[in-house]
């Protein structure tokens, strides 16, 4: 790993799949927890999670097939450097704490279907 992103802790946290509906969603929560043992954790509005890595999304979102969170310790400075070597963003999609520091952004690619977006862990 590029050892500026090391020094950030960045790592996959999770993998949100596009579902038609809530309850294809919750249908396919089930099946991991049926076949793997993989509990539902939370469940919103938007989206249930099968465990920690697996977030099924109650309708289409980012991405033709969903997207990739990437978390780390200091978004900002994780974005600076993926833009000084050629990564773009689209921040029509990003989310703020509630006092307003940056939680998460989607980069402008398409990486085979999926979106990707940088995640902010908890301070």
């Amino acid at each position: 790993m590029d050892e500026h992103l090391k020094q950030w802790n960045c790592a996959v946290v999770h993998v949100g799949v596009n579902c038609a509906d809530a309850g294809e969603a919750e249908r396919l929560a089930q099946f991991l927890s049926d076949c793997f043992g993989i509990s539902p954790e939370r469940n919103s509005d938007a989206s249930v999670f099968a465990g920690p890595f697996v977030e099924l999304m109650k309708q289409p979102g980012r991405g033709r097939h969903g997207h990739i969170a990437v978390a780390t310790d200091d978004i900002l400075a994780t974005r600076a450097y993926l833009e000084s070597i050629g990564c773009a963003f689209d921040d029509t999609g990003n989310k703020y704490f509630p006092d307003g520091s940056l939680m998460l952004t989607y980069l402008d690619y398409d990486f085979a279907g999926f979106a990707l977006h940088l995640l902010q862990r908890s301070k």
